[in-house]
């Protein structure tokens, strides 16, 4: 039997015809009605990684959680990013951050593409699209049409990142969620295009501020 995820409840812990016409196609597709904004406590959950391994929000509360979602387990541009990132992750980890991906496949097929990658940072499936709702992460037909999706799928490619089998949503977008040490989100980034993920540079300038912490009255 596959092992579900858990949200957990904060209080319990192309050119168109017209202007008009542009907005009602390219308006993003949400699971739920709020985008989760900066400064608001993230969703809590818990889940295990594609290995079996605990995976939970509260378990890395005090450190900084880079939260990425991505489309299904072997897109191309996921893949790219999630390289990506392990080529960031010696300096992200050194700076206290935390990585934690997301994908719409189950975790069969997540270890048959990104999961076949040395990974220092877990990735999760979530085929049942529970923290994808509980994190309003998007769905777009556009996006899939906007020139840098087809320029980075073309990197993708040539790095070796062959499409598959499609898993979940093919309009998916991805998002990506920096979370404070107090479990508030920092940076909030809903991607306009396939390959619109959060830049590495604005993580950093993010770590370089400190991150306000909450005035207990006395």
């Amino acid at each position: 039997m596959r092992r579900g995820i858990v949200a957990v409840d904060p209080k319990d812990s192309a050119c168109f015809w017209t202007i008009d016409l542009i907005r009602l196609v390219d308006r993003p597709k949400v699971e739920i009605s709020m985008r989760i904004q900066a400064e608001q406590r993230a969703p809590d959950f818990q889940a295990v990684d594609v290995f079996g391994s605990p995976v939970s929000l509260q378990a890395l509360q005090g450190r900084m959680v880079l939260l990425s979602f991505y489309r299904y387990a072997s897109c191309p541009l996921c893949n790219l990013r999630v390289r990506d990132l392990r080529e960031a992750a010696p300096g992200l980890a050194a700076a206290g951050v935390a990585m934690v991906g997301v994908f719409q496949s189950d975790a069969a097929s997540i270890r048959r593409h990104a999961g076949r990658m040395p990974l220092p940072f877990p990735l999760v499936a979530d085929p049942d699209m529970v923290l994808y709702r509980s994190y309003a992460v998007e769905r777009s037909w556009v996006a899939m049409l906007r020139w840098p999706t087809l320029v980075a799928a073309v990197r993708a490619l040539a790095a070796g990142f062959l499409p598959g089998r499609i898993d979940g949503p093919v309009d998916r977008t991805p998002a990506d969620f920096l979370i404070g040490p107090d479990g508030r989100v920092v940076l909030a980034h809903y991607g306009r295009h396939l390959d619109d993920h959060l830049p590495l540079d604005a993580i950093q300038a993010a770590l370089a501020t400190p991150v306000p912490r909450p005035v207990l009255a006395g």
